[in-house]
């Protein structure tokens, strides 16, 4: 055995050891004509993305518009998943509020279910506000929820939360509260950012929010990726796992691709964007609803997203489901 190949070999294993590693999809939740959630129809894309090749589910996040949705929808649509007989160890479920008392109430439900990877924001509307003051929240929630169980993932998105998840920040609660704190979400889309947690904290899962990172990330010690576009193109980023795992030389090529389908999909909002191309594809037009203050997209738009993908080397038939 050669020393890149052992190399790789442990690499693989630990990222098994890590509290999740994998590709995770924050899936799109969608909605009836009166903006209820659509259970059904989510259901049916949850179902699709693991068969598609996805590790797990990230509920409730910002792809998820989790944040046009109540405490009590939102533990409503969990009940349904469990219920549907979706794994719990496949779930990890966003709980992330402005009120501490919301951030407990979702996060003691999920754990009820036996769902203990939990997605958290850190309270947003207030800005400027201390790393001790934010570990106090954060910490406040884990304390109440009082579940040994209980794996925290912290969500770094500060271009739309306005509050960053700072190393100073997860040196204090990784301090507090160890192997409860088990990793980030970094959607900041700064890679520096990115490799400053990885090497700063070895024992934490660090999931790049962008498959353009994979392939970078995994070389460094990321745990994977929970990418927004795995809704529509969750085979491409699990080919890139895939070929890195096993080390086939594949996985550079494999991730050009991922990336040029993730640069096209961009050029239209992510979640109006994603939900117009799964309508159509799949001959679903109650997809293409969104909740206000988002808007659908308008028929050209869409056209123009077909067109820009398809050029990108992304098949959009590969949407439909049967």
């Amino acid at each position: 055995m050669t020393t890149a190949t052992t190399s790789r070999a442990y690499a693989v294993a630990r990222l098994e050891r890590l509290p999740a590693h994998g590709v995770w999809s924050p899936v799109l939740t969608p909605v009836t004509a009166d903006y209820a959630i659509d259970t059904g129809r989510f259901l049916q894309q949850a179902r699709w993305v693991l068969e598609q090749g996805c590790h797990g589910l990230a509920l409730f996040g910002t792809t998820s518009e989790a944040n046009s949705f109540s405490v009590e929808e939102r533990i409503g649509l969990l009940d349904a998943v469990i219920e549907a007989g979706i794994p719990a160890d496949r779930l990890m479920v966003g709980t992330g509020c402005n009120a501490i008392t919301d951030s407990t109430e979702l996060t003691a439900h999920a754990a009820s279910h036996g769902v203990h990877r939990v997605l958290m924001l850190p309270p947003f509307y207030y800005k400027g506000m201390s790393d001790e003051g934010l570990a106090r929240a954060f910490g406040t929630v884990i304390e109440r929820v009082n579940d040994p169980d209980l794996r925290v993932f912290l969500y770094h998105f500060p271009r739309l939360s306005g509050v960053p998840i700072t190393l100073g920040l997860l040196n204090l609660l990784a301090a507090r509260y160890g192997e409860t704190i088990a990793g980030v979400k970094d959607s900041s889309g700064d890679w520096d950012n990115t490799a400053a947690m990885i090497e700063r904290f070895p024992q934490l899962a660090i999931f790049p929010g962008s498959e353009i990172f994979l392939l970078q990330g995994l070389e460094a010690g990321a745990a994977g990726c929970i990418t927004a576009t795995s809704n529509v193109n969750p085979s491409g980023s699990r080919a890139v796992w895939d070929a890195w795992t096993s080390d086939d030389g594949s996985a550079g090529e494999r991730q050009e691709l991922a990336t040029a389908i993730r640069r096209a999909l961009e050029t239209e909002q992510p979640v109006p964007g994603q939900k117009w191309l799964i309508a159509s594809e799949r001959g679903d037009a109650a997809w293409k609803t969104v909740r206000p203050p988002m808007l659908e997209l308008g028929d050209a738009q869409g056209a123009a997203l077909i067109e820009a993908t398809h050029a990108a080397g992304f098949d959009p038939a590969s949407v439909a489901i049967g």
